[in-house]
């Protein structure tokens, strides 16, 4: 025990060392904790912040779903009103032998378009109007001195819209500037 005590008063550095050890592995072991917590915090509200981005595209998905469900639908049945609206076109409304059947195109007519209107599909027909690839298919380019180069000239095909969403785009003709004929060369110059 005397030898104990002697090395203990000849090592008062040690002495120092072990009383403070304590102190700096608590500091330490504090640190430690308050970086694993500030760690699960971050942690904890990029989760929460994942599931509210789920949510909020779960929602976008459904949404979308029910705007365009009848899409398919929908884009089956515009062959059937290109039919009726060139049935009319083709018919003469003097011909007295067929008006009852051309009155019952156009009431069938009508009442396709009123069902369109009711599930927001909204018909495209750009006849006189600036080209918009966006929505319109240019089918081919003709010259025209009456009308705005790239400008709708004539339509083959109507296009439709369902809610905002292009369905199919319109068949058109675009008008460009005519050309001008190449400047003759004078030989005898």
């Amino acid at each position: 025990m005397a030898d104990e005590q002697t090395l203990d008063t000849q090592n008062p550095e040690a002495q120092a060392a072990e009383a403070v050890a304590p102190g700096d592995d608590l500091a330490a072991r504090v640190q430690t904790l308050e970086e694993q917590l500030s760690t699960a915090q971050d942690q904890s509200l990029r989760m929460a912040a994942d599931l509210q981005n789920v949510r909020r595209r779960a929602e976008q998905d459904v949404e979308k779903a029910h705007k365009f469900a009848l899409e398919k639908f929908a884009g089956d049945l515009l062959p059937v009103i290109d039919s009726l609206e060139r049935g009319l076109e083709l018919s003469s409304p003097d011909d007295v032998s067929i008006k009852a059947v051309r009155e019952g195109m156009q009431l069938t007519l009508k009442l396709f378009h009123d069902t369109l209107a009711r599930y927001n599909l909204e018909a495209i027909d750009p006849h006189g109007a600036p080209f918009n690839p966006e929505h319109h298919q240019a089918m081919a380019m003709e010259e025209s001195v009456h009308a705005e180069p790239n400008s709708v000239l004539k339509v083959f095909q109507k296009g439709y819209l369902l809610n905002g969403r292009l369905l199919r785009p319109a068949m058109v003709v675009v008008s460009k500037a005519p050309m001008t004929p190449p400047p003759s060369i004078d030989e005898q110059a």
